[in-house]
């Protein structure tokens, strides 16, 4: 690479984790010429997806397939639907981190396909940032750690809500559209097929948001058996695993940090010279992770032996603690607790009316004060088979099944 190349790549790892995007877009730029770009980094385990650029509406759903069908190395160029349209990109995946990340750059139509050395370089470069990337994660630093574990309260809170508006909208469509009060039967059916295909797919882009977020705790304990056991080949020390017997999954950054701390723990224990025998083990309970090691050591450790720093920063940020039991001539057992989720904010009940169009909260205003149908299409300037539409809808949507008991819903709201 050239002096100007490793200036600009040094520039992008400089930047906060957030800011790297747009840095990288800008360096490729000049070379592969793009309108958008977005990225899917399975390694950050609570905002995996980011994109900038345009007005396009890039979405992760988009960006799974050219993941799931990239191979890292050989950067692919082709049309691939973003934004709802199809659009030329260039699709540049790389392995650094477990689950792979790709890069993608949106292209102008018609533009000319770019060529091996531009690709290269991308290929290149982004291969440095997800090794950078990576590191991040595997050693769950605090700082970082902090901000992705306020980066998944927000996202959780937004999701839920998402979710539950449109489920609520869906819903509503569905229950409107199989009323008896609508005679157009196969537009009602049709209608009927397009919501529930909506609700599966709606369905189907949670679980892949989850698959990103989260690790399966056996896959996880499997990768800390990997790392553990180069440090001890070579030793006297005897180390056993005992993986964790839950089937059930972890947040990404819970296991990033289970495994850095277990890492830590693991090398202060063996600066014990009376230590023959080592244990790791994770277990699984209802609300949290213990990981612990265990050593047949003299018993003689003490709480200040295992510093200040790192492991007890990342407990912090989590909302864990570490425990200490160690028994003269028995050895001692190091427990990290992990939580397996953070505090759950207070949530404010929901407005019984919030799930209600503006048209529909007219609707209701009238209903409340008990005017009938051609009342309302009359104040409302709508036709009555309009009013008998809303109604349906605004009855399915509060989950009653009169007009007083909307209008009782209304009153009691105001």
């Amino acid at each position: 690479m050239d002096a100007l190349t490793l200036t600009s790549a040094y520039e992008i790892l400089r930047q906060p984790l957030g800011e790297i995007l747009p840095k990288v877009s800008a360096a490729l730029a000049p070379l592969i010429p793009h309108a958008d770009a977005a990225e899917l980094s399975t390694h950050c385990a609570h905002s995996p997806f980011k994109a900038l650029g345009g007005t396009e509406q890039l979405t992760a759903a988009e960006l799974a397939p050219l993941l799931l069908a990239g191979v890292p190395g050989s950067p692919w160029q082709g049309v691939a639907t973003i934004g709802g349209r199809a659009r030329e990109v260039v699709a540049v995946k790389s392995d650094a981190t477990r689950r792979g990340a790709v890069l993608v750059l949106v292209r102008d139509d018609g533009a000319a396909p770019a060529g091996a050395a531009e690709l290269a370089v991308a290929q290149a470069l982004w291969n440095l940032v997800t090794s950078h990337f990576d590191r991040f994660a595997t050693e769950a630093m605090p700082g970082a750690l902090a901000r992705s574990r306020a980066a998944a309260d927000t996202r959780a809170r937004v999701i839920a809500e998402l979710s539950t508006a449109h489920a609520a909208a869906l819903s509503g469509v569905l229950g409107v559209l199989r009323s008896r009060a609508l005679d157009d039967t196969t537009a009602r059916t049709t209608a009927t097929d397009l919501a529930a295909t909506a609700l599966i797919e709606m369905r189907a882009e949670q679980r892949r948001d989850r698959d990103l977020a989260e690790e399966p705790a056996r896959d996880a304990f499997e990768r800390l058996a990997g790392e553990l056991r180069p440090m001890l080949r070579h030793s006297a020390v005897r180390l056993d695993l005992g993986a964790p017997d839950a089937d059930r999954s972890l947040a990404a950054d819970v296991a990033h940090s289970a495994r850095a701390i277990v890492r830590a723990l693991l090398l202060i224990v063996l600066e014990q010279d009376s230590v023959r025998r080592v244990h790791v083990g994770w277990q699984l309970t209802e609300h949290e992770l213990r990981a612990s090691v265990r050593d047949d050591g003299a018993g003689a450790l003490a709480p200040c032996d295992l510093g200040a720093g790192s492991i007890r920063d990342r407990l912090d940020v989590l909302g864990g603690r570490l425990d200490m039991d160690a028994v003269p001539g028995w050895g001692t057992t190091i427990t990290a607790v992990v939580p397996l989720a953070t505090p759950e904010a207070p949530v404010e009940a929901a407005h019984p009316l919030t799930g209600l169009g503006e048209r529909e909260v007219e609707v209701l205003k009238h209903l409340a004060l008990g005017h009938r149908n051609r009342r309302i299409a009359e104040e409302l300037h709508i036709s009555e088979s309009t009013v008998k539409f809303h109604v349906a809808n605004i009855l399915n949507k509060l989950g009653v099944d009169s007009r007083g008991e909307a209008a009782a819903l209304f009153h009691a709201a105001a």
